[in-house]
């Protein structure tokens, strides 16, 4: 009886690479904050203490760190301003900005799919004036 063997043994499947891909940019992603900096700065620079007040349930050191992943990935450029003191702004690359379809698709689908934070439909009652 002979062995059957795939023929394309050793080389990748291309569902395989894709997957891959897909993997790899969640990974980029991913993070709780990742998303909400990059969403900060859709409109264009800030300043650390800008995205802090932007942001202010994240705690400085894990803004700094999601900031230095972002940066290491290419996705946030960090300008620093030789002053006294010294100045940092923070603003998206190309390959960041790239993802503004992503983010608004993410927006339309959460109006229409996503199920309220708990509180916020308690909230959204009071606004509401029913006769």
């Amino acid at each position: 009886m002979k062995k059957q063997t795939n023929e394309n043994e050793g080389q990748e499947c291309p569902s395989e690479r894709a997957r891959a891909q897909l993997h790899r940019a969640l990974r980029l992603l991913s993070g709780k904050w990742k998303g909400e900096i990059l969403w900060q700065l859709v409109d264009g620079k800030q300043r650390f203490g800008q995205l802090r007040r932007a942001i202010p349930d994240v705690t400085q050191h894990m803004l700094t760190t999601q900031l230095r992943d972002l940066e290491s990935e290419g996705l946030v450029k960090r300008t620093v301003f030789p002053e006294v003191p010294p100045r940092v702004e923070y603003e998206m690359t190309p390959a960041a900005r790239a993802l503004r379809p992503v983010f608004d698709e993410l927006f339309r689908w959460a109006n229409a799919h996503a199920r309220p934070e708990p509180g916020a439909e308690v909230a959204g009652k009071a606004d509401n004036k029913l006769p």
